[in-house]
């Protein structure tokens, strides 16, 4: 896509404000994708079929190279690879809680059901990205959009199989009971909120609307995403949440359940034993 009028420019050309505004926004899609991706494998060689192994095999590697194109971006305004993954603590993260959840086990209604709620998320998120003013958010919204439409349809496939069946049917319900209010997480502010109720302030998300970075609001991506997900499940038979609220920690405020200390010692763990102080390449890009 073309720069637009209001185009914030390249990295180094940024002020102060647009930088900050940028990393929230990018940070943001990094870390919830890498995460998710990483907690997707538990369900290799795990799934039901071997059909959907190989699918959710290919939502991890979507999602690990979605990350990859993120933090590439990322490292354009100065970061390592090393300081952002290998050398990062967990309250470096922003991912929301919802994507650091440990799957229970054998419940693929847990597995689809929370794919479902994070790949909605996401196709909006991307949507209000479409015309970002930052180019390298922009060109690479454009390379991610046609791999998480797929997202969506496998998991809606598989949610309308499980709503004819009793007992898949109840392991959704009680999926969806437990982790709607995790799922709203996901639109919840990165940074500092000023104020309360309807007084408060989240800084630098009024500035990555403001600038153009993003089109919608947290609070009208979220509305999008609850009317979306409300009727394709309540017109399965499935009951949502009504006044749900997100779960504290959210993440985006760099606190995170228990569980996330454990699967970051996880992913680390190679690199730090291996005693490495670089990233390793195996293939240059081409």
């Amino acid at each position: 896509m073309a720069a637009t009028d209001a185009d914030l420019g390249a990295p180094d050309e940024l002020s102060e404000r647009e930088r900050e505004a940028v990393e929230a926004q990018l940070f943001r899609l990094a870390d919830d994708e890498y995460v998710q991706a990483e907690r997707y494998t538990f369900w290799q060689v795990r799934a039901p079929t071997l059909e959907s192994d190989l699918a959710v095999a290919n939502n991890a590697q979507d999602e690990l190279g979605h990350a990859r194109l993120w933090y590439d971006a990322i490292q354009q305004l100065g970061y390592s690879e090393e300081s952002l993954l290998w050398e990062s603590e967990p309250d470096d993260f922003q991912h929301s809680t919802l994507v650091e959840l440990p799957f229970s086990e054998g419940d693929w209604g847990d597995a689809i059901l929370r794919g479902y709620l994070y790949d909605v998320a996401e196709e909006i998120r991307l949507a209000a990205l479409e015309e970002s003013s930052y180019e390298a958010i922009r060109n690479r919204t454009s390379r991610i959009q046609g791999e998480e439409d797929y997202h969506v349809e496998h998991a809606q496939n598989w949610l309308r199989r499980m709503a004819d069946d009793e007992e898949a049917s109840r392991r959704v319900q009680a999926a969806l009971d437990r982790l709607y209010p995790y799922a709203l997480t996901l639109f919840e502010p990165v940074g500092e909120v000023h104020g309360d109720g309807d007084d408060a302030v989240a800084g630098v998300e009024d500035d990555i609307v403001d600038l153009g970075i993003r089109d919608a609001t947290l609070d009208e991506m979220r509305a999008e995403w609850a009317e979306r997900t409300t009727a394709f499940l309540t017109d399965l038979g499935f009951e949502v949440p009504e006044d749900a609220e997100p779960v504290t920690p959210t993440g985006r405020d760099n606190e995170h359940t228990e569980h996330w200390h454990d699967l970051h010692e996880e992913m680390v763990s190679s690199y730090r034993n291996l005693g490495r102080h670089e990233a390793t390449t195996l293939m240059d890009d081409e």
